[in-house]
């Protein structure tokens, strides 16, 4: 089968490879999507995601599927299934396992970072991470449960009411999200900031955000309005943005990714006297079956936030910023007919 190897840093490799064999517990998967996000930029260049990757590895973590094997213990998927895929594995053992955070997991393994993905034509991944999808929601918006699913957590570790404002900071495709799972989870205003007017419009437009600000244009954040705040861009900039904005009381999600090296300045009495809780977000625990009723409800629509669909040959270029402006890519492999 054909499989897009990374071989090290900056380099991917189309190779002809065997077939993975599975475990009694796990399922052989036919690849139809696998969405490419900001992780596969890190690791591509040699950076950790949620766990290194150590080539020769196969990455893609956000993927769909149709099941075409499974092992002797599996028994909540059949052959012919249509599947969406959980990437993270956590060990069950360690304090946090067992302390209900798996997110932090300090055996943490991961499909398509460590271990191989869904860049090729199958891959396996245990049962306990496959979720069957409705009949409503296609194959291609099946692959990206995963990063709404990231989302999803991160808004479970809030307290959220139908009473509050939101903001959300970031108008790339996680920040899209953020704008119809807020509204999704009762909130009755949703804001947007960001520099696209083109996805500002669509926030507002097509997704039901009140007002957009573009900060490239000048606008203005409003100081001190928001009781809920999401920061999905992950620069030093808008994580203290994000801090200005928050309403007495206010949450604040560091949900975007900054550098390693990253830091970023806040008034320490501001905290103090807003009593703010700023809370940071990592991965996705147990939220999948919510990710998947979100789109099966259309309360999510994410199919007009992909951009483009490549295939093994173009995602180089992709990650290499070849291709442009892009809101959403996705890797075909074997399509809806997979």
């Amino acid at each position: 089968m054909e499989a897009l190897v990374l071989t090290g840093i900056k380099s991917l490799e189309l190779k002809e490879i065997a077939q993975p064999e599975i475990k009694p517990d796990e399922v052989k998967i036919h690849t139809a999507f696998a969405g490419i996000c900001g992780t596969d930029h890190a690791l591509y260049a040699g950076l950790p995601g949620s766990a290194p990757a150590v080539p020769p590895i196969v990455l893609g973590h956000e993927n769909s599927g149709v099941v075409v094997e499974v092992g002797s213990e599996v028994t909540n998927v059949k052959v012919g299934d249509r599947v969406a895929v959980d990437p993270n594995i956590y060990c069950g053992q360690c304090k946090y396992c067992r302390t209900g955070r798996p997110e932090l997991c300090e055996h943490l393994s991961a499909i398509g970072v460590t271990r191989d993905g869904g860049f090729e034509d199958y891959f396996t991944a245990p049962a306990s991470v496959v979720y069957p999808i409705p009949d409503n929601v296609s194959l291609k918006a099946a692959a990206l449960v995963e990063p709404i699913s990231c989302a999803v957590h991160g808004i479970q570790l809030l307290k959220v009411s139908p009473y509050q404002k939101a903001l959300v900071i970031g108008d790339g495709f996680m920040g899209q999200l953020f704008v119809q799972i807020l509204q999704a989870y009762g909130i009755h205003e949703v804001d947007l900031a960001g520099i696209v007017d083109e996805k500002l419009a669509m926030a507002k437009d097509k997704f039901g955000a009140k007002r957009t600000f573009n900060t490239m244009a000048g606008d203005k954040i409003p100081d001190s309005e928001y009781d809920v705040v999401i920061e999905a861009v992950g620069s030093p900039k808008t994580q203290e943005a994000a801090i200005e904005a928050a309403a007495r009381g206010g949450q604040v999600l560091m949900f975007g990714v900054g550098g390693p090296d990253d830091t970023f300045e806040m008034n320490t009495y501001e905290v103090f006297q807003k009593q703010l809780t700023i809370q940071g977000s990592f991965i996705n625990p147990n939220a999948f079956e919510d990710s998947l009723a979100l789109l099966a409800s259309g309360k999510v629509d994410v199919e007009p936030l992909i951009s483009h669909e490549l295939d093994y040959a173009t995602v180089e270029d992709f990650l290499n910023g070849k291709l442009g402006v892009v809101s959403k890519a996705v890797v075909k492999v074997g399509g809806e007919e997979a």
